[in-house]
């Protein structure tokens, strides 16, 4: 199996050495033709209004529409994978992979970010981190399972074969959400 990771920005080699403990091949995805032989993708951590435009600009948006293998995407990667933004004033291309609504930076700026214990339907509880974290307003879909919870909120969804976290799990070390992943990927 082999993994690729959206390396145009953000978490890149975080995600990597997760994936890189848990015995698994990874790719770092840049161009259109790297998705060929990737069978899964993470869109990582980062800037989404820097992640959106470099999409576009690279061609990689027009071939995530048509990626149809299982994608995870963390704190800006679930934003650039949801259906629809709450507080942006002008429309911005996201891939529609998730049928929820997001609000960007919903808990504040970079001071405002925190690590907090996280609790997942399918395997316990883990420590995650916060950066800058969009928050799930809406879920658009009774299809979209919750799978992620920080008290009452709802911080990870998994639309068919597509996972969203509000959250980064790389950043604390935790492969938790990455072993989920895997199994989806492996059709488990």
């Amino acid at each position: 199996m082999r993994i690729g990771i959206l390396a145009i920005q953000g978490d890149v080699e975080e995600h990597e050495e997760i994936l890189h403990r848990l015995m698994v091949e990874t790719k770092r995805v840049k161009l259109p033709e790297d998705l060929k032989d990737v069978d899964g993708l993470i869109i990582p951590g980062g800037e989404s209004t820097t992640f959106r435009k470099l999409l576009l600009r690279s061609g990689m948006f027009d071939a995530l529409l048509q990626f149809d293998r299982p994608i995870m995407g963390t704190c800006a990667g679930i934003i650039v994978m949801a259906k629809s933004l709450t507080n942006e004033e002008e429309p911005h291309h996201t891939l529609g992979k998730l049928r929820i609504e997001i609000e960007r930076n919903a808990y504040g700026r970079q001071r405002e970010s925190f690590e907090a214990e996280v609790e997942y339907s399918f395997d316990g509880r883990a420590r995650v981190a916060f950066i800058r974290a969009p928050k799930i307003t809406r879920i658009l879909s009774d299809e979209v399972e919750i799978i992620a919870r920080l008290g009452n909120e709802v911080v990870g969804v998994r639309d068919g074969k597509n996972v969203g976290l509000t959250f980064h799990p790389e950043i604390t070390g935790d492969t938790t959400a990455h072993e989920y992943f895997l199994e989806m990927v492996r059709g488990k």
